[in-house]
């Protein structure tokens, strides 16, 4: 099985993009916010844009509820593609998602800008900031079981054959939805809301003593969270593994409760507390 990659910020046009990209690859399958389509049908998931909420929308696009991640995992191994496209905003939300469908790794990464027009992808831009439209790269009549009430449109493209590829015409038909969730506002997220969750989930743990400190900075790759802890002297503790395993459940627990891409939790033990204090 071939899995190949299209990233690029969101609204830059991606799903309107797959199908041409598909057909000039010669890719039979796409995994577009949390669908695995097939053709011209909806084969297996339930759509992100179907979410009430962005940050439900975004848990499940990366296909973090187990159940959802199993139904799709499962119609791929029956179907057994030979090549399969992901969408995604970054390559690091392209490996969650293969990791959580347990597929081979991505061969071939694509970006948004190498296959649209830049005058095309400030279109895009555009229209999903002033109308909130998104496009899923398929028929209209596909999607009116699983988006009653959602399509809005339908539209179609004529999508010609790349270098490789006979010089003819496929016509293929998408459709635009609105979320539920891009008529609810926007949402924030405090800075001290995710220190306190940090800090929450380290001083559950055994052998953390407490939580001194939580900082929180950005970077491009994601949030970078800082945290200052005393451990607690136990004869069981051994204390590398434990900083190890702090990493990783705070790092899963701000991920699953918010949505949001953590790239570094970096952790320094800068006290040891006894029993006697």
């Amino acid at each position: 099985m071939k899995i190949y990659a299209l990233t690029g910020s969101s609204g830059t046009g991606k799903s309107h993009y797959a199908a041409l990209l598909a057909y000039q690859e010669g890719i039979d399958y796409i995994i577009d916010d949390g669908l695995f389509i097939g053709g011209n049908r909806i084969m297996a998931g339930r759509s992100a844009k179907r979410e009430i909420t962005r940050m439900a929308a975004t848990k499940r696009a990366i296909f973090l509820d187990p159940e959802h991640a199993a139904q799709v995992r499962k119609t791929i191994n029956e179907v057994q593609p030979h090549s399969i496209l992901i969408l995604g905003i970054s390559e690091r939300m392209i490996s969650k998602i293969v990791n959580r469908l347990e597929l081979p790794p991505v061969q071939k990464f694509f970006r948004i800008e190498a296959i649209a027009t830049p005058a095309a992808i400030a279109k895009a831009v555009e229209i999903r900031k002033k109308e909130n439209r998104h496009v899923i790269p398929i028929p209209t009549f596909a999607l009116e079981r699983d988006f009653p009430g959602y399509v809005l449109d339908s539209i179609k493209s004529f999508l010609r054959g790349g270098k490789n590829q006979p010089a003819r015409i496929h016509q293929a038909e998408q459709s635009i939805v609105r979320p539920l969730y891009s008529t609810l506002g926007s949402y924030y997220i405090s800075e001290h809301v995710l220190e306190q969750i940090a800090a929450y989930e380290a001083e559950r743990m055994a052998g953390i003593a407490r939580c001194n400190k939580v900082s929180i900075t950005n970077s491009r790759k994601g949030m970078i969270v800082n945290l200052d802890i005393a451990l607690a002297y136990g004869p069981d503790h051994f204390f590398p593994r434990l900083l190890k395993n702090l990493q990783l459940e705070v790092k899963h627990k701000m991920e699953s409760m918010t949505g949001l891409q953590i790239f570094h939790i970096n952790v320094t033990a800068r006290r040891l507390v006894t029993p006697s204090g």
